[in-house]
């Protein structure tokens, strides 16, 4: 194999032409399971599209809540668009090759909506924060121009600091393998291929894991214990339930894409306890699921979605038992 050299500080940096995606090498059923990833992005396409049509066409829908609830749906069809279709292509074509920069835009683009993925989830909670906790303050508090103000935030340190740290895994060097061992080019299972030094793309993965994901989840556990304690205080049992079950939806979608995450990355990444295609497949469910169920778990159980998106089902009903 050729391979691109480049100087950078005076020290040879060895690029090779790209690298080699192998994954589920030894899982069975692979086709099952290729098949259920189809399935998967069908959905996601399906009723993130759906979600997005629906709060953009109804300008009653344009509130600080919906304004997040969007912002969540975008991410969530990106993501799965970023990975499921190279994920069937290296199966169906068995073209497992990807050059050398468009590895890195792979890798910059999945990181930078997984952290999305995690600032949305703090942003919906956050709403939930204002909404239970200073309910008669709660449209002076959340409008939409800071709700606007927020997410913008939250999209440039997403894009700052994933940036960052794709930026210095140019400085590797690659003289030995290319076979990467993960369904796309994964941040960690790259920067492990280099033959020189990579302590600084291990603490730049460190401090990215904390505060793209430690830090909101904290920041969600904290608006939790803050609700419980309004929640408490609430003279009404009944009262209590329902407020309590607004939240439910949206403790079952951190859960789904919080948990495995902390698992695959504490386990596989610091302690390397992890079987590699364990890893992949885990680390695929946890990335590819959570954008199939958050519109159905969390967005289309609300009653203004609903109401609407079964107008839209009966208008084109209407529309299409009318004779030509």
């Amino acid at each position: 194999m050729s391979f691109l050299r480049t100087v950078f500080n005076s020290s040879v940096i060895i690029h090779p032409p790209g690298f080699y995606i192998i994954a589920f090498e030894s899982l069975p059923l692979i086709s099952v399971y290729i098949i259920f990833l189809s399935f998967v992005y069908v959905v996601t396409v399906f009723f993130n599209c759906l979600l997005i049509y629906i709060v953009i066409f109804n300008h009653c829908l344009h509130t600080p809540k919906f304004l997040a609830v969007i912002n969540l749906a975008v991410i969530d069809l990106f993501l799965n668009t970023c990975t499921i279709p190279s994920m069937i292509k290296v199966f169906l074509i068995k073209d497992n090759f990807i050059p050398f920069n468009l590895c890195f835009v792979q890798m910059y683009v999945y990181y930078v909506l997984i952290s999305l993925e995690s600032y949305a989830l703090t942003i919906l909670a956050y709403d939930r924060l204002i909404a239970i906790c200073f309910p008669l303050r709660h449209n002076s508090i959340n409008t939409v121009r800071r709700m606007c103000c927020i997410v913008s935030i939250t999209w440039c340190l997403a894009l700052g600091g994933t940036a960052f740290a794709t930026g210095i895994m140019t400085r590797l060097s690659f003289c030995s393998s290319v076979r990467v061992l993960s369904y796309f080019c994964d941040y960690a299972p790259v920067f492990r291929l280099a033959c020189n030094d990579y302590s600084m793309q291990w603490f730049a993965a460190s401090l990215l894991s904390i505060s793209l994901l430690g830090v909101p989840f904290f920041f969600i556990v904290l608006t939790y214990i803050s609700i419980l304690v309004t929640v408490y205080k609430m003279k009404s049992v009944a009262h209590q339930l329902k407020t309590l079950a607004t939240c439910a939806e949206h403790i079952i979608l951190v859960a789904i894409f919080y948990i495995p995450l902390f698992v695959i990355f504490t386990i596989g990444f610091y302690f390397g306890a992890i079987n590699p295609d364990h890893r992949v497949l885990s680390l695929s469910l946890s990335s590819c699921i959570p954008p199939c169920i958050n519109p159905i778990v969390y967005s289309l159980k609300t009653k203004e979605i609903q109401v609407r998106a079964l107008k839209l089902f009966r208008k084109d009903q209407i529309n299409a038992n009318q004779p030509l």
